[in-house]
């Protein structure tokens, strides 16, 4: 039988949504508010999701303190309270830090310690209204 068990995790952070190889302009056409060169800020909601079989020996799919303590190390050590674009690789190398971007790297750190056989989607809301879903595809 398989299930899925859910995380729910929160941090706040700032970003400018900004592509350098752009002119302002068109910076600010695409980008809007969001482009301000003084950064803006988002109380992100971050849903990290496991699916698996369920353990016969335990009922788990997995420990959700597990999963909690590697959100906590991976995610929100590197992300809370920080400016993504000037603290957070890989945005400080030039990736823009939109919500896509995000999820994917959040995706992308807490992957690698999950057993191959489980699957795993990122949910992050970036406001209430918007939020973005990655699995790995």
């Amino acid at each position: 039988m398989k299930a899925t068990v859910s995380r729910k995790a929160h941090f706040n952070a700032a970003h400018r949504l900004h592509n350098a190889a752009w002119d302002e302009e068109r910076n600010n056409a695409v980008f809007g508010q969001c482009n301000n060169p003084h950064y803006h800020g988002h109380n992100y909601e971050l849903i990290v999701s496991v699916t698996g079989n369920i353990d016969s020996d335990t009922g788990y799919v997995v420990d959700t303190k597990m999963l909690s303590d590697l959100i906590k190390k991976e995610v929100e050590s590197r992300m809370d309270h920080r400016n993504l674009n000037l603290e957070v690789a890989p945005f400080t190398e030039g990736m823009i830090p939109s919500a896509e971007n995000i999820a994917v790297c959040i995706w992308k750190w807490l992957k690698p310690h999950l057993n191959n056989e489980f699957d795993l989607k990122v949910t992050l809301y970036e406001t209430p209204r918007n939020y973005v879903e990655y699995s790995g595809q």
